[in-house]
């Protein structure tokens, strides 16, 4: 337990980060601008951007792991749907890494929208109990938070942030292949 407040100050530190360059990316993808910059930075690098939504999603399945396997903390419900979002993606997205194509974010992309709408609700359930529209059954409060990074990067924060990160990587992606047209299957 001697690396456990470093790892957790590691994580929250790069959630932080990490959301905060989602947003800016989310941002130039909104401006005709920041799309033609991300366009001519990224051509024929989508392979990198998979490869960063794959590591993204590999290092949120390590923390959870971590935080339940090593650290011992129980997954109430909404922790667990968010892995049910989470976990597959490691799969899925790394066919996308052996097989050179683009598309994959059609399939991927479900599971980081929904696994950050649950991770917000959990969020905000956290913050504000009352929120609570679905019973938290399983013996672990949902509104419960293990760790509280800065002061407000609980753990589902962590999972919101690597959702959020995912979802802008794969509709950066999806804006990729919309501007340069479909590729071709072999």
């Amino acid at each position: 337990m001697t690396l456990y407040p470093a790892i957790v100050q590691l994580l929250g530190g790069a959630s932080l980060a990490g959301a905060a360059a989602s947003l800016a990316l989310l941002a130039g993808l909104l401006v005709p601008g920041g799309r033609a910059w991300l366009r001519a930075s990224l051509a024929g690098y989508e392979r990198h951007v998979i490869g960063w939504a794959w590591g993204i999603a590999s290092i949120a399945t390590a923390g959870s792991l971590y935080f339940s396997e090593i650290v011992g903390f129980v997954p109430c419900p909404f922790c667990w749907y968010q892995r049910y979002a989470m976990y597959p993606l490691v799969v899925v997205l790394g066919v996308g890494l052996l097989r050179p194509s683009a598309r994959i974010w059609r399939f991927a992309i479900p599971l980081p929208v929904a696994g950050l709408a649950i991770a917000a609700y959990h969020v905000a359930l956290q913050f504000q109990p009352t929120l609570d529209l679905v019973p938290c059954e399983g013996g672990v409060p949902c509104s419960g938070r293990y760790v509280a990074v800065f002061g407000f990067i609980s753990i589902p924060a962590m999972a919101g942030a690597a959702f959020l990160m995912i979802t802008a990587l794969l509709l950066l992606l999806w804006r990729l292949e919309r501007d340069s047209g479909p590729d071709e299957e072999a």
